[in-house]
């Protein structure tokens, strides 16, 4: 574990641009001073330290892994399983490789659309990896059939250890019972990883968290385009029963009303709010709820643009204190403001904190450095066209909720890297690399840096996608 600080306290600025852009950051003083022209907002100038990081120990996932749920074991040492077909079910499905049981990755040897025309599977079974970097041409999407089983596409269930990595979920048709249509749902479960994943038009929230999770990251994934007038981004937790360790890093949260995220954690828990995008919400940013007792949460790092929905009265980080059992615990630092908003709201002023409730798991970049990172690199790779859009909507400050009409985009055609030894790593990079393509070496450690061969080949595939 090794911990360092950031540096020293700066101080806050306002900055010209096309559109105003408030940089706030900890300050020396607690006095409280509203900003001219920017809607009542009032500044984090409330003394803040510079937050510690302490970055977890233990085998990550994968070598990016970041986060609580980094060290998740994922199917690490388990089968390669082949997704070799597009349908519901059946031996080669999607269906078959989640539901299966044992350590285990799903890896893709066709590219499109999987349509779930019964329920959607559950993943209710430990140590699994989803590895949609694998596919070919445009990658692979989920999606429900609509109507009686029109529900989440991507449920994670009553387990631990998963690691869920370069798909799309787009929920384009209507389901029968909205609050039981996210586009992902984590529930009851524990150390796992939600990572380069896109998901758009859920009637529920894009990503929810569900009872009682612990040790989650949600990492460089793009949430767009919830469906009004429920258009949520993340609800990190609703109904949790203990507390949590929850991490939120390097997100695009684009054309969301609200939820963006939703904070609402019990005492005790650690979550991070780091390093995100969060494009033209209507009522709220960032919400901090007390329902719990009172979250405790790092928010650092993130920019909070403005975009057509955004009104004088949209409230970048807000304190929520309806059903309030305890005041929250807010620690706010380095956030970066565009637009004519309630910036910091001036009930969360009560609730700020000089020190992060919990050390930091990752080193945070500054506000703009992760503005271009998030905008270039967040989301399943290679994007489809509506990625490209949600980006260039914030690049370009344009775009609205509600639009455009759900319709997932034909993925462009592909065929499967070589792999006679069907150990999920394409034979031709095996040969470069020194290792056998006539053995199953897949959990092989070849040049001895403490990477297993496939995760090699894995971040060998991501690096052609341009990350």
């Amino acid at each position: 574990m090794t911990a360092t600080k950031l540096p020293k306290t700066r101080t806050g600025r306002i900055l010209p641009a096309r559109r105003t852009l408030v940089v706030v950051t900890g300050l020396g003083l607690a006095g409280l001073a509203v900003l001219a022209g920017l809607a009542g907002t009032v500044s984090e100038r409330v003394m803040a330290a510079a937050p510690v990081v302490s970055v977890p120990g233990g085998k990550k996932s994968f070598p990016a892994a970041t986060g609580y749920g980094a060290t998740s074991v994922g199917g690490r040492g388990g089968r390669i399983i082949y997704v070799t077909t597009l349908a519901d079910s059946g031996a080669g499905s999607y269906r078959a490789c989640v539901t299966a049981t044992g350590p285990r990755v799903c890896v893709f040897r066709v590219s499109g659309v999987i349509r779930f025309t019964q329920r959607p599977p559950w993943i209710t079974s430990p140590y699994l990896t989803i590895a949609g970097q694998t596919a070919p041409g445009g990658g692979i999407t989920l999606a429900h059939g609509g109507g009686r089983n029109g529900l989440t596409p991507l449920v994670i269930k009553d387990t631990h250890d998963v690691v869920v990595r370069g798909i799309r979920v787009r929920n384009d048709r209507i389901g029968g019972n909205r609050e039981a249509e996210d586009s992902i749902t984590i529930e009851k479960s524990s150390r796992v990883v939600i990572d380069h994943v896109s998901a758009s038009w859920a009637r529920d929230e894009l990503i929810n968290g569900y009872d009682d999770n612990d040790e989650i990251t949600i990492s460089n994934s793009i949430f767009a385009w919830g469906i009004p007038r429920h258009d949520k981004c993340a609800l990190l937790a609703s109904d949790p029963v203990d507390k949590q360790k929850l991490s939120f890093i390097g997100n695009l949260c684009a054309h969301n009303g609200d939820r963006n995220p939703d904070i609402n954690f019990p005492k005790g828990s650690c979550v991070e709010v780091i390093n995100n995008v969060l494009y033209n919400a209507y009522s709220e940013f960032a919400e901090v709820w007390e329902s719990y007792g009172g979250s405790p949460v790092s928010i650092v790092g993130n920019s909070f643009i403005a975009g057509s929905n955004t009104t004088a009265l949209s409230r970048g980080v807000a304190r929520e204190t309806q059903g309030s059992t305890g005041m929250a615990s807010i620690y706010l630092w380095d956030n970066a403001f565009h637009g004519n908003f309630k910036h910091v709201s001036p009930e969360v002023v009560p609730a700020q904190i000089q020190q992060a409730p919990c050390p930091l798991t990752v080193q945070p970049m500054s506000a703009s450095a992760a503005y271009d990172a998030v905008l270039a690199r967040a989301g399943a790779f290679p994007r489809d066209a509506i990625d490209k859009q949600a980006v260039a909507d914030v690049r370009n400050r344009t775009g609205r909720i509600g639009e455009p009409v759900p319709a997932i985009p034909t993925p462009a055609p592909g065929t499967a890297y070589v792999d006679d030894d069907k150990d999920g790593m394409d034979d031709a990079w095996e040969r470069a690399n020194g290792l056998d393509p006539a053995r199953n070496d897949a959990w092989s450690d070849k040049n001895g840096n403490g990477i297993e061969n496939f995760e090699e080949f894995l971040s060998y595939r991501e690096k052609g996608f341009g990350l």
